[in-house]
């Protein structure tokens, strides 16, 4: 099993402790917000189980039926993350509705915040972890669970601030005030993840920083080259790939066209990590003096 698919499995231990936790404060109390709090955890442990499988079918090596391989696998369950956490927002914007209509006291307010509490310090040091391997291993699908996870403490934050303030106030409103802000902020969480994730969906380019790196790879190392043109790139999941129209003189042989072109290729695979290369090789008539000069 590789690291990244380890720290899935790890995703779905972690969310069921932090889901049984806020659900024992949330039975203890009868609060609304450690409901929607509650409510999100569930959420992350459904979403935890579809990346494991995205993440699984994505590291599928290219098939007959892809050939270009699985890596969007990881963008689909970041999608259904961000669905599942919009789901989760209307919810409790369904019971924060009826809460605030009828209002009730909360029982056992330190026990359930205290265990709430605790839900949230482990939540705080597992996200930490996901980002950051997240993005080290290039896993999408790990640092979109693990960017949701960070609503989830934020929202967990205020939620124990927003209960004590409601204890000590006696204002019962305040609990169901409180579950609709948690759901704006779930809500705005769950936007841009389907924002970031359709980007990859949608074949968007590379990085202004990484476009410039690969041109300036291209330049520097397709010297007895004319010029590269029509330049295009694309990302998806961990792939990255790269394309580009090479022209050369109408001399040089099949041989020194595929030997240029190989050297281009490893300067690129050794810069851009996880890249796929295409280069079409074109004679000098074909030279548009406009792209990638060649030094």
């Amino acid at each position: 099993m590789s690291r990244v698919q380890k720290l899935a499995v790890g995703s779905i231990f972690v969310g069921i402790v932090v889901l049984g936790l806020k659900t024992l404060a949330w039975w203890l109390t009868g609060s609304l917000a450690l409901l929607s709090d509650a409510l999100e955890s569930t959420v992350n442990v459904v979403t935890a189980v579809a990346a494991l499988v995205a993440i699984r079918i994505a590291a599928r090596p290219a098939d007959a039926g892809h050939p270009y391989g699985h890596h969007k696998a990881e963008l689909l369950s970041a999608i259904l993350e961000g669905v599942m956490i919009v789901v989760a927002a209307l919810l409790i914007f369904r019971a924060a509705y009826y809460g605030f209509l009828d209002p009730r006291p909360i029982d056992a307010p330190m026990e359930g915040l205290l265990i709430n509490g605790g839900a949230a310090v482990v939540n705080a040091a597992w996200c930490r972890v996901l980002i950051v391997q997240g993005r080290r291993l290039r896993s999408p699908a790990l640092v979109a669970d693990g960017k949701h996870l960070l609503s989830d403490v934020i929202s967990s934050v205020a939620v124990i601030l927003g209960v004590l303030a409601t204890v000590i106030s006696g204002v019962a409103q305040m609990d169901a005030v409180l579950a609709a802000l948690v759901a704006v902020n779930i809500l705005w969480s769950g936007w841009k993840l389907l924002r970031d994730s359709m980007s990859g969906l949608m074949d968007e380019s590379l990085p202004e920083s990484t476009l410039a790196a690969v041109r300036e790879i291209i330049s520097a190392h397709a010297r007895e080259a004319l010029e590269a043109h029509d330049l295009r790139t694309r990302h998806a999941g961990t792939a990255n790939f790269i394309e580009f129209h090479l022209v050369v003189h109408g001399n040089m042989t099949v041989v020194a066209a595929h030997d240029l072109c190989d050297r281009i290729e490893a300067a690129l695979k050794a810069r851009v990590p996880d890249c796929v290369v295409t280069i079409h090789v074109e004679p000098e008539n074909k030279v548009k003096h406009t792209g990638i000069v060649v030094l």
